[in-house]
Order: C-alpha cells, then structure tokens, then sequence
C-alpha cells in the first residue's frame, strides 16, 4: 500500500515577532495544508499492509526490535500530531473571534504560529526529536512538524522494508519448494535417495535449507535487507537479500541436471547393455582363437617364444551382470556410474585380446611370409627359364621341406630361404659378354 512521503516542512523561516493580520492569514493557509498532507501520511500509515503484518506477526531478532523501537516513535508520532491539532484548532478559534483581530489577537496568534510554547508529553518529547529532543517539551510548531516528518519516515523504512521482504522472498521459496517437490518426486523414481545417493542427499540439504530459510524470512524479515549502497534517504531504500536463495536455486538445478543424466542411463541402459556383451564377447573370441593359436605355433614352430594367453576377465563379466541385475531393480543411479566404467574397461579388454593373438600368431606369420617370399623367388626363376637350374633346386627343397615341416625351425628356414634368395638373384644377373661356360660353371660350384 502506498504511503506518502515526508510532510512539507517549514524549517528555515524566521517570521517577525508579532505577525499583522495577513501574515496570520497566510501561516494558518499554510499550516493547514501541513495538516492535510501529515494527517492524510498518518492514516495510511496506519493502514498500511506491511503494518498489520508486523502487528500480527511473531518477530525475532532485528525486526522484533527494530519494531518495538518503531511502535514507540509511531505512538510519539500520533502524540505530536494530536498536539500540532491542538494549536492549530485553537489559532483557528482565535482567528475566527474577529474580522480584524485586535493587537492582542495578532500577539497570541503570532505566540501559537511561530513561538516556542507548545508542549508534548515527557516521554513523546526526549529522545523522538531529530537532535535528540529537549527536557522542556516545549516547540514551535515548525519544529513540531520537523520531528513529525522524521519519526514518520524512519517508522515507513522499517514498515515498507519488512514488506518488501514478505512480498519477494516467501513467495520465490515456496515456487522453489514446489520445484524441489517435483524434483524429489523424480529422484525417487529412479532411485535417488538419501544415504544412496549424493543427489538425494543434496535434496535432503536443499528441503532444510528453504525451510529454514522461510522460517527466518518470516519471523525477521529485516535481516534480509540491503540497504542503498547510494545512501538514498527514501522510505524503503534498499533491496531484499536473496543469496540463500539463489545459492539452494544452484543447488537445485545441479541437482536437476544430475537426475537428468540418470533418466538418459534408464532409456540407454538397454542399448549400452547390448554393446558391452557384444565387446566382451569379441574380446572371449579373440582371447579362445589366441589360446588355440598358441598351441597350433607350439605344436608347428620350434625354438620359439609363444606368450601366455589369459583367460577371460571374471571381474567384468560380473560387473555386467551386476549392471543387468541394477536394471532389473530400476536402480539407475548404481548403473549409471558402473556403465560408464564398464564401457571404457570393456574396450580395454578387447584391446588387450586382440594384442594377444597378435602376439601369440607372430611365429605363423613370420612362417607364411618366408613361404610366400620362397614361392614368390621361384616363380621369377621359372619366368626367366631357371626352374631346371640344379642349384636352385637343390635349394629350393631345402627351404621348402623346413618350411612345410613340424615344427619349423624359423632361424634354420629363414636362412635357407636366403640362400636361396642369393643364388636366384645370382642367377638372374644378365651374362656379361667375355663370360664363358667355365665360369657359369665355377658360379655353379660356388
């Protein structure tokens, strides 16, 4: 509700000891707007929202006694007024006697304008004033409606402050606890709870955080509000504080985004499921094709170092089932970390198989590339009409009985392989001119 602001003051003026009928008229033209505008504050002041909200509410802290200290100003405010009515009521009387008021009309008219007489009660008069007040109690009226317009302006701050506070923040904590509502709802759905989940734990924290937040909004609102940082002098100026709030709003929303994360596991759990078994599968393969190479090379190879091939991994194919069991149960917070960890061991594994039967099938290679370089080798020599050639028969067998041997000795085969290497490419050296038979003969034995 609207209040104005500080009454029209009239400080400042120093008007002549005894004022002639015009100057009367003109003081009590304006004393009575002063009392039209004070007496139209003072009822909404008194009618004011945040007013019956203190009047009714159960304080602590700054508000409770930031309030005791404005009922009283408020009761000492009602009290000048009643005597700003007084003096003014009376000086109207006494104007009213007469059309042209006598000397000692004008000299007791100019004592209640502008003299010092008028008197307040003991207590509404120490301490209330904007010096601090007199003992005497005894003011102008001037100075009357300077220490009306302050004790109503500081009591406004403390009303429109307080109902600034009731009218932002109660209101932006329930709207958040409705969301936090709707949140845990959601959690438990896909069974984040307190003592099993961090987020649910944070849940917990957030719901006793707004409760007490709203508890404390409640009862001491002015705990809650900023003063201008501009020093304004306005009723009210200033802000509500609203970190506590915005800190459980954070909160909330990772919270939020959390569970978001754990409702895209529950629609992916299935698929993600598939493709682990499908990896851990391939790795089992590929590890069983290892062990059976592993005793095709040392059954078919000599003198070779063949590794050891492992097992499958027991650990994972736990783990997944512990995964499959966490679907079954609807338990999406446990799965969600455990997928995430499978997904990259899994591959590991994989990884891990194929660099095994790449280990253990390196001897077969190295065997089935010497044959294929040996029949390679001859397939040139018959093009260029050597396949008759004694020596490179000769060697011929010699690399090829090593090679289709069990087991091949790999060293032994591959040396031979490259002799026979050596006399094809010796042979497939165009003749030079002044060679003779002789000397193909002499290469011969050689």
């Amino acid at each position: 509700m609207g209040v104005p602001g500080p009454f029209p003051g009239s400080a400042g003026r120093h008007p002549a000891p005894v004022l002639d009928r015009e100057e009367v008229d003109r003081a009590l033209a304006r004393l009575d707007a002063e009392y039209e505008a004070i007496e139209t504050s003072l009822l909404a002041l008194q009618d004011h929202a945040g007013r019956r909200l203190l009047e009714g509410a159960d304080l602590s802290g700054t508000t409770k006694e930031r309030w005791a200290a404005t009922e009283r100003s408020i009761t000492v405010l009602w009290s000048h007024f009643d005597t700003y009515t007084a003096a003014l009521t009376a000086a109207r009387e006494l104007r009213a006697r007469r059309r042209w008021p006598s000397p000692d009309d004008l000299a007791e008219l100019s004592e209640l304008l502008s003299g010092n007489g008028l008197t307040v009660p003991g207590e509404a008069a120490a301490g209330d004033g904007p010096e601090g007040g007199r003992r005497s109690g005894r003011f102008s009226l001037e100075e009357l409606v300077e220490r009306i317009n302050g004790l109503y302006a500081r009591s406004l701050d403390v009303i429109v402050a307080a109902d600034a506070v009731w009218s932002t923040l109660p209101a932006r904590i329930d709207l958040l606890s409705a969301e936090l509502q709707r949140t845990r709802s959601l959690a438990h759905s896909v069974g984040v709870r307190p003592g099993e989940h961090p987020a649910g734990d944070d849940l917990e924290r957030i719901t006793d955080e707004l409760a007490r937040l709203r508890g404390q909004v409640i009862a001491d609102p002015l705990a809650f509000w900023v003063s201008s940082s501009t020093g304004s002098s306005a009723p009210g100026g200033g802000r509500p504080d609203t970190g506590r709030y915005d800190r459980a709003a954070r909160a909330l929303e990772g919270v939020r985004r959390e569970i978001e994360a754990v409702l895209d596991v529950r629609q992916d759990a299935e698929r993600r499921l598939m493709q682990l078994r499908d990896v851990l599968s391939r790795a089992d393969r590929t590890l069983t094709e290892a062990r059976q190479a592993r005793g095709e090379v040392l059954a078919k190879i000599a003198a070779s170092e063949v590794p050891a091939v492992s097992g499958p991994s027991t650990a994972l194919h736990e783990q997944l089932a512990a995964a499959a069991e966490y679907r079954r149960r609807s338990q999406w917070h446990r799965l969600s970390p455990l997928l995430d960890s499978l997904e990259e061991r899994a591959e590991d594994e994989l990884h891990r198989a194929r660099e095994s039967l790449t280990a253990v099938t390196a001897p077969l290679a190295v065997r089935a590339e010497l044959r294929g370089r040996l029949d390679a080798y001859k397939a040139k020599v018959a093009r260029h009409g050597l396949a008759q050639d004694p020596l490179l028969l000769e060697r011929y067998d010699t690399a090829r009985r090593m090679l289709w041997s069990a087991p091949c000795d790999l060293r032994a085969a591959g040396q031979a392989v490259w002799r026979y290497q050596q006399a094809a490419a010796e042979a497939l050296v165009p003749e030079q001119q002044d060679r003779g038979p002789d000397e193909r003969e002499h290469r011969g034995d050689r």
